[in-house]
């Protein structure tokens, strides 16, 4: 066999890469490796991330104007119109605040206290409106 037969035999073999000479790393080996109980123990426990405020931003309750009326639909299973407002809040921001009870006297630039207090079947609605307080009328009573 000539030397130039042997080249093109040679040319049309799958080329040793550096990396398929080397077997893969374990599955269970991680990337960066695990800390020690010394080290765990002389660096303490990290610090726990901040606590993000809620809907109130850490008060009890804002004051709110009403912006618009709005009829919210719950989450499966249940079923209902549910009485919502959308407000703005002392501090700029827009909500959405469910009205508690039957019926409710609410229109626009009414001025209402909301606190927090999600509704579990309506996504989105974190705050409450407090009945009784400002322009929001108490609830009547069933005759």
């Amino acid at each position: 066999m000539s030397l130039r037969a042997v080249l093109r035999a040679a040319a049309s073999l799958p080329r040793c890469t550096p990396s398929l000479l080397m077997p893969p790393p374990p599955a269970c080996a991680p990337r960066c490796p695990m800390a020690t109980l010394n080290q765990m123990h002389r660096q303490g426990r990290s610090a726990p991330p901040p606590r993000q405020p809620g809907a109130t931003l850490g008060r009890p309750q804002l004051k709110a104007v009403v912006l618009k009326n709005l009829i919210r639909k719950p989450k499966k299973p249940n079923s209902a119109n549910r009485r919502c407002v959308r407000v703005r809040l002392s501090t700029g921001r827009e909500a959405v605040a469910f009205v508690p009870g039957e019926g409710h006297n609410l229109q626009e630039h009414h001025v209402v206290l909301v606190q927090g207090g999600r509704t579990q079947d309506l996504p989105g609605v974190k705050l409450t409106v407090v009945r009784g307080k400002h322009d929001c009328a108490h609830v009547q009573p069933k005759k």
